[in-house]
């Protein structure tokens, strides 16, 4: 927490800005009283047991298949918890071996947990905690308007001591948080969003949050809405060059919503989509996008790597996260939000093999 005088906000603020500049991200000062109280720890986020329900195979009516798309099944949870803030997992964060994992809600909380293997699939998750996400002051946001969020990206550090990026929608905002010890804490500041973002419908804002691995545009944010079309047939996202938010366009295939993306070790990109109707029940669908191709003002497709239908053992896809393997393989990792009814969803995990082709 920074120091009450006047002196420890302004260091603050000196070491936040040249921290921004470092990453070529914008990020908006907080006021001197919030400024006190950025960083600020949830105190005392309460442990949780989580029960794993093992998925065995992907799709349902073809259990020996496992190579789907561009993706080698590895294996899923169907994950419980006796709790009513456990739910709604929005957005998601693997470290690097892949051991730990932080998601996000929509109903303002985060959750931290390790994961044990039995050889590559997931089996268990231990050691989980959970707790409300904070205002700049250090309360715990309130209502559905500020607790609404759906995304989340590891800046820089680790998931013992970092630095996140959660975008909100509704308050449409792009908070940076700071974890440590495996707690996320109250905002330091916030990405200076492009003025078209304020035309983003209230429940379709910030979905996507994550940043570019490698190449020239190392470090990059690059955050999308869940459908910013304006009749152009094309969603809108925005890359952060040097600060400078630029927009960049993902084609829109078949009314698919986009719910997340994660950065590749050679600079691409994964999106994740989703598609519901009643009709139809959920569809969800993963796009690669080329290092090359994400510049600002790109105009791009992408390679679907994979779609999944109701006969597949999916839920409400929502977040996306990346990490590298035991052999040096990448491994995609899935997480569903089950809208907190648990009578007719179910919150799931799921870990797949990315294949060289």
């Amino acid at each position: 927490m920074a120091h009450a005088n006047g002196t420890g906000v302004s260091t603050r603020r000196k070491v936040l800005s040249g921290l921004a500049a470092s990453a070529g991200v914008g990020i908006a000062s907080l006021s001197p009283s919030a400024a006190q109280d950025a960083g600020r720890a949830t105190e005392g986020a309460p442990p949780i047991d989580i029960a794993a329900h093992p998925i065995p195979h992907f799709l349902r009516t073809s259990p020996n298949q496992q190579r789907f798309g561009s993706l080698q099944f590895r294996g899923g949870l169907v994950l419980t918890a006796p709790s009513s803030d456990f739910g709604g997992w929005s957005g998601l964060v693997m470290d690097a071996g892949g051991r730990s994992l932080l998601s996000i809600s929509d109903g303002g909380s985060w959750l931290t947990a390790d994961i044990g293997y039995e050889g590559e699939r997931p089996a268990r998750i231990t050691n989980a905690r959970l707790g409300p996400l904070l205002a700049a002051d250090g309360r715990s946001l309130r209502g559905k308007r500020e607790q609404d969020a759906e995304s989340v990206a590891l800046l820089d550090g680790s998931l013992a001591r970092g630095t996140l990026l959660i975008g909100f929608e509704r308050v449409h905002r792009i908070g940076r948080f700071e974890i440590r010890d495996r707690e996320v804490r109250a905002p330091v500041g916030y990405l200076r969003l492009p003025d078209e973002a304020r035309r983003m419908q209230q429940n379709q804002g910030i979905e996507a949050v994550t940043v570019l691995q490698a190449g020239p545009l190392r470090g990059s944010v690059v955050a999308f809405a869940e459908r910013f079309t304006r009749g152009s047939g094309y969603h809108t996202g925005w890359i952060w060059v040097r600060g400078q938010p630029h927009r960049i366009q993902l084609q829109d295939i078949d009314g698919f919503n986009i719910t997340d993306a994660a950065g590749l070790p050679d600079g691409g990109l994964l999106i994740l989509e989703r598609y519901f109707r009643w009709t139809s029940g959920v569809k969800m669908r993963i796009r690669r996008l080329a290092p090359a191709e994400i510049v600002p003002g790109a105009r791009l497709a992408g390679r679907t790597v994979l779609e999944a239908d109701s006969s597949y053992e999916i839920d409400n896809m929502e977040g996306l996260a990346v990490h590298r393997g035991a052999r040096g393989e990448t491994v995609v990792s899935l997480i569903s939000d089950d809208n907190f009814n648990s009578l007719l969803q179910r919150t799931i995990f799921l870990q797949f093999t990315l294949v060289s082709e």
